[in-house]
């Protein structure tokens, strides 16, 4: 089950390969999206932080606050604002008993459930963030299968786990299936 070690680590890969770009050109579109690099990056760092206060606030929606990462900032802080609250999130998981539960639009979802979004947002959205600047970006197998086994279970679990998370989130086609043009992750605890 994902926890706040496999956030902590998702982060410093998607960080140190960021890190080795950030005298890229962030301000370069992504292909196939409509946001530039940097928006891509700052709107990962944005999903974490959300995450964070969504799953210490309780199962009801918290809309007091609104997260705006600056994606004019330069890289660098940008790539920092994503390690720092990859590790504010890596520490609510953590600290969230097994009972607690957090509000998402997708669904009310557990600790496990909120690792697996931070980590699926680091994840592909560096992959994107790499096509943006003309690199690519490897995603870690082991780590891109965990995050499959809880957010997306019903993904085909006899294939490269890289390109099946890509698949799962509308990326790229799968072997003999196509391209997902919406897609939806399983926020419900599993076994729930």
């Amino acid at each position: 089950m994902l926890n706040g070690r496999d956030v902590t680590e998702v982060a410093e890969r998607c960080a140190a390969f960021l890190e080795g770009a950030v005298e890229g050109d962030w301000k370069a579109v992504v292909p196939g999206m409509d946001w530039t690099v940097a928006q891509t990056v700052a709107h990962a760092a944005d999903c974490l932080l959300w995450y964070t206060t969504e799953l210490a606030s309780g199962p009801v929606e918290l809309g007091t606050v609104v997260l705006d990462v600056q994606p004019d900032s330069p890289p660098a802080d940008l790539v920092r604002t994503l390690r720092s609250f990859a590790s504010v999130l890596a520490a609510v998981v953590d600290a969230t008993p097994a009972d607690g539960r957090g509000w998402h639009p997708w669904g009310v979802t557990d600790a496990a459930g909120f690792a697996g979004m931070g980590c699926d947002e680091m994840l592909v959205h560096t992959h994107d963030a790499a096509r943006g600047l003309g690199c690519e970006f490897e995603l870690p197998p082991d780590l891109a299968r965990k995050v499959l086994t809880r957010m997306f279970p019903e993904a085909p679990a006899d294939r490269d786990p890289a390109r099946t998370l890509l698949w799962a989130n509308g990326r790229a086609p799968l072997d003999d299936l196509p391209k997902l043009t919406g897609w939806r992750w399983h926020c419900a605890p599993l076994g729930s």
